[in-house]
């Protein structure tokens, strides 16, 4: 009886390994109908992560879902390569290149891109979708009356008041590898007295009420247009690119081939103020990063097969 029971108990046991190491397998490749699109938690990414999913859904059989809240780079890259997704919705060229693939930044925008086209097929069996049409860069930026004033239009020109003007950051950029403040101040050769470190979100209502002269922030921004500020040329070139593309496992592309040709409707068609009016919708007016997903197809004409949106 007992021999019966053991036997019995290691046929259950074998069972379940089984149907563990199958579930497994079944989470870990990329279901006939079902496409799984990648999101951090910036705004940026939930609507670019939006509009890849309806495109999908509204021009294809197939399903579409996000996989959402990623909390950095290396997490989306860690989802594609171990087929938990199948497209990462944002990634950004410069990004890429030193979180994910580990090189030292490239200034030059189009050698930036192609390194990451190149090595993302060779390392990971990946291709990387020419960009949407716009960069996240770093970026100093000034209150439109200011850039009069001070006769401020590149970084050089901030020289002369960097012991008077006070300089809203992200915290984060101040010990950001390669591309930190302490490498700032070599390649421009000035410092700043006043620097005011703070979280990124502060950054734009600081300028805008005044409490700062000049900040760093992103190119992408929505509020760079609605509150009327103007980037400075980073003229020594000290920013590396950060121009946004799609990544997608090639095993995709491979099973589903109509997919490609769909995608590549993106590529050089969301502007860089498309995505700041959009992010503006979503931080400021509190709309759904789906809501304006949506808008945007409709208002563009993406949305070509079974109705019109």
């Amino acid at each position: 009886m007992k021999r019966r029971a053991k036997i019995l108990i290691s046929t259950i046991t074998f069972m379940t390994m089984i149907a563990t190491c199958a579930c497994g397998l079944v989470d870990n490749q990329p279901s006939s109908n079902q496409i799984r699109v990648t999101a951090l938690t910036t705004t940026e990414s939930q609507i670019v992560a939006n509009i890849i999913v309806q495109l999908i859904e509204h021009e294809t059989p197939y399903r579409a879902s996000i996989v959402n809240n990623l909390g950095s780079a290396p997490m989306q890259h860690q989802a594609l390569y171990r087929h938990d997704a199948d497209i990462q919705a944002v990634a950004y060229d410069g990004g890429e290149l030193t979180a994910n693939l580990h090189l030292t930044p490239i200034k030059n925008a189009k050698r930036a891109n192609q390194t990451v086209r190149s090595e993302a097929k060779k390392r990971w069996d990946q291709t990387y979708l020419p960009t949407y049409g716009f960069a996240n860069n770093y970026a100093f930026m000034v209150k439109k009356s200011a850039q009069k004033k001070y006769n401020l239009y590149k970084i050089s020109d901030l020289k002369q008041w960097q012991n008077k003007f006070s300089f809203g950051v992200a915290s984060e950029w101040i010990n950001a590898p390669g591309v930190g403040y302490r490498q700032f101040k070599q390649a421009y050769n000035m410092a700043f007295t006043k620097i005011e470190p703070m979280n990124i979100g502060l950054v734009y209502s600081a300028l805008k009420s005044g409490k700062v002269n000049v900040i760093l922030g992103y190119s992408t921004d929505g509020r760079i247009d609605s509150y009327r500020l103007k980037l400075l040329k980073d003229n020594k070139h000290f920013f590396p690119p950060y121009n946004c593309g799609m990544l997608i496992n090639n095993y995709l592309l491979r099973n589903h081939p109509d997919l490609k040709p769909l995608l590549m409707r993106l590529v050089g068609n969301i502007s860089i103020h498309d995505i700041r009016r959009m992010n503006f919708e979503v931080d400021d007016r509190l709309l759904e990063p789906s809501t304006v997903a949506h808008q945007f197809l409709v208002k563009h004409n993406f949305f070509r097969g079974k109705n019109n949106g």
